[in-house]
């Protein structure tokens, strides 16, 4: 792993990542991106990280996923020392710019506990659409047509 500031030329901006991407990025205040990692051929969300310009750029020239740990305030390369690797198999940003999916081919566990995924253990609703319909005060799809 390389330490290095997300922050260190300009906030969000010390890589050498293309400025036709690089100009069109929403970043917040400390300079990053949330990443989705998302499993390519079953659309599994596996994880949320977080980027500035030069995890993505790594992200996007070596084929591995790049992070700024925001807690250790160093890059991470996914599975450089857990073993669980996530092979880059397309990144696109969303319509506001401001946040990455990355669609992987995820190796072992994509959680830091171990788990398959970072949402399969706190399932808040699951498979009731009447219910969360009637919590959002619609009574089916295109309700308020």
């Amino acid at each position: 792993m390389t330490s290095s500031s997300p922050t260190s030329d300009a906030p969000g901006r010390p890589g050498p990542l293309a400025p036709e991407i690089a100009d069109r990025l929403k970043r917040s205040a400390d300079g990053l991106l949330p990443a989705i990692a998302q499993q390519y051929d079953t659309g599994e969300v596996l994880m949320l990280g977080w980027m500035d310009d030069e995890a993505l750029h790594r992200t996007l020239t070596t084929g591995r996923c790049t992070y700024w740990s925001r807690s250790r305030r160093e890059y991470w390369v996914k599975g450089d020392t857990s073993g669980h690797f996530q092979w880059v198999k397309s990144v696109a940003l969303d319509c506001d710019a401001d946040t990455v999916l990355v669609k992987v081919d995820q190796v072992g566990a994509a959680c830091h506990t171990g788990t398959r995924t970072c949402f399969d253990t706190d399932v808040l609703l699951a498979g009731n659409t009447a219910s969360a319909e009637a919590a959002a005060g619609t009574d089916a799809p295109g309700a308020d047509q």
